[in-house]
């Protein structure tokens, strides 16, 4: 498996997300997916990933073992250090979710 750091101070560029606020070992991250949008299959080594679905619908797929969790307003995951995943729009329309990594140091290592 090609694995290839990703640096997270452009984690916000695609316009995709915003961060909300973010302090030594702890990122708040607000993402906006349109109809199609997938991020990549990722993991990080020290930060759980708590996914809060805000609108729409967000699915969250965990690579092993193969999971796909189908997240409404208002419902919320977690995914462990470690865990390769991934993120995408599960709706016709737009869809929003709110994203606390933590508690730890942030990286975002891609997964080929």
């Amino acid at each position: 498996m090609d694995q290839q750091p990703h640096d997270p101070s452009t984690a916000a560029a695609d316009g995709k997300a915003r961060v909300i606020a973010q302090a030594p070992g702890l990122r708040v991250v607000e993402y906006v997916l349109q109809p199609g949008d997938t991020l990549p299959w990722h993991h990080h080594s020290e930060v759980t990933d708590r996914f809060f679905c805000l609108a729409g619908r967000i699915e969250v797929a965990l690579r092993v073992p193969e999971r796909r969790l189908l997240l409404a307003p208002g419902e919320s995951c977690a995914v462990a250090p470690g865990t390769v995943h991934r993120s995408a729009n599960a709706a016709a329309g737009v869809s929003r979710y709110l994203l606390v990594q933590g508690v730890g140091r942030y990286d975002f290592i891609t997964e080929g």
